[in-house]
């Protein structure tokens, strides 16, 4: 040891050095060893104080920045020597060593103070909670630990820490003027971008009795940032389920009305008429499609989930225009007995006189309810279901015809619908639909499926 530590022996207050770096003692006086409740040197630099809480650790590293370039720290330590708390107020200092290391020199005077005042000063020490003591001016008189874990050893100032400065202004000067406020807001601390709940009240500096600010902070950022992502999930749903009301809407209002344009044009093309009126019906039909083809697309276009399904579809429309409805007469459907529930008379009409051109005997209901009541009072073949109802859609409909007892629960339902997105087409099928045809409608598919799902072999499976 330098001569000088001879000196230090002959000291009756503590002194002692602590490499930072090792977590080590490196020198003690007679004085420290007591304080430290050590029998000899060797005993006290063989204690590893490693272990540091949190509090502690920041602490410590506080004092290295604070005294590197010569600066001296007077402040109040409590130490625990063998688990008894021991209060001293410390000057600390750098100190050289020979070997080139820089440890931490303290020299610790004892002070009397009461328990509360100890428990108080510990728990402000270990508190998560952010605390900061400012003058007047914003600048910064004192900060607990978590306050340097969080902003570092520079002196900053209040409104430095917010994002948006204006608003940490705002909060400063109403304290000032006596009003507290709180509130959370965006910071910027040492490790980047948080959320803070901050709260600013106006105190008076117990050491020189101005007037000053209290800042209390506290994390908020995991749950900020939660609440964001929830709020974030809760519009995408939001708006997710709007696009799906609104592709609803517009396919049902647009294919609806092209329903009865087409099928009936359709079948003034094959009522035997006069060439030109044959001729004119022809083009209503060609255009209709057309119409329907421009329709699909701009549907696809706001849902490409939907493009699949719409893009099936134009297919099966273009095909039927290429065909006409040369292969009517190639069905086989006489005796299908067919139930039709749709809200829309122009659609109930056209349907039954597609049928009706292969003598098929349907009857309609005007709703869903009427559809449940109908096919449970009937003995139908196969059940023609709208989606979009008063009363009780189709969905529902269907669900309350499978709820039946007896054979009838088993019959066939086809879902006849201008709602013909993938996932509103699985939500038939959930429900127990066996087939869906879409709006407008195509008279062959419609034979085609009436004739499949119509046949006698449901029944035999269903025991009737």
């Amino acid at each position: 040891m330098p001569s000088f530590v001879q000196t230090w022996d002959r000291l009756r207050r503590p002194v002692w050095l602590y490499d930072p770096h090792t977590s080590r003692g490196v020198y003690a006086n007679a004085p420290a060893l007591v304080l430290w409740g050590a029998e000899t040197l060797e005993e006290l630099l063989a204690r590893d104080f490693s272990v540091l809480s949190p509090a502690v650790k920041v602490r410590t590293d506080r004092l290295v920045a604070l005294t590197a370039g010569g600066g001296e720290v007077s402040e109040r330590w409590t130490f625990y020597p063998n688990g008894q708390p021991v209060t001293v107020q410390a000057s600390i200092s750098a100190f050289r060593m020979d070997d080139g290391r820089e440890v931490l020199l303290f020299e610790a005077a004892p002070t009397e103070v009461d328990a509360g005042e100890r428990r108080a000063v510990e728990a402000l020490r270990h508190t998560s909670a952010i605390i900061t003591l400012f003058d007047r001016d914003g600048g910064r008189l004192f900060a607990n630990p978590a306050a340097y874990g969080a902003y570092g050893s520079d002196d900053v100032e209040f409104a430095v820490r917010f994002a948006d400065p204006v608003a940490g202004q705002a909060m400063f000067a109403a304290a000032v003027a006596g009003q507290g406020m709180a509130g959370i807001y965006p910071i910027v601390a040492s490790d980047g971008a948080r959320w803070h709940h901050m709260d600013a009240r106006p105190v008076i500096d117990p050491v020189t009795g101005a007037a000053g600010v209290l800042l209390n902070e506290q994390n908020v950022t995991a749950r900020v940032e939660a609440e964001m992502a929830r709020s974030a999930a809760e519009q995408k749903a939001a708006m997710a389920e709007a696009r799906q009301r609104f592709l609803t809407d517009m396919s049902h209002e647009l294919r609806t009305p092209l329903n009865a344009v087409i099928g009936f044009s359709g079948l003034l093309v094959e009522a035997g008429l006069e060439a030109q009126r044959t001729d004119q019906a022809r083009r209503i039909h060609e255009a209709g499609q057309d119409l329907l083809t421009v329709v699909n697309r701009m549907i696809a276009a706001p849902d490409a989930g939907a493009g699949q399904v719409l893009e099936g579809e134009v297919a099966m429309h273009e095909s039927a225009g290429e065909t006409g409805m040369e292969t009517e007469s190639e069905m086989v459907t006489a005796s299908v007995r067919v139930l039709y529930v749709d809200d829309n008379q122009s659609n109930r009409t056209l349907v039954k006189a597609m049928l009706a051109t292969q003598e098929i005997i349907c009857e309609t209901a005007d709703d869903g309810a009427q559809g449940v009541d109908a096919a449970a009072a009937g003995d139908w073949d196969v059940i023609l279901m709208d989606i979009q109802m008063p009363v009780m859609d189709g969905v529902a409909a269907a669900r309350g015809i499978r709820a039946l007892e007896g054979p009838v629960s088993a019959t066939p339902i086809i879902a006849l619908t201008a709602n013909t997105l993938d996932e509103q087409v699985r939500g038939y099928f959930d429900v127990g639909m066996n087939d869906c045809i879409a709006k407008p409608v195509d008279m062959i598919e419609l034979l085609t499926k009436v004739a499949q799902w119509g046949g006698s072999g449901w029944r035999e499976a269903a025991g009737g």
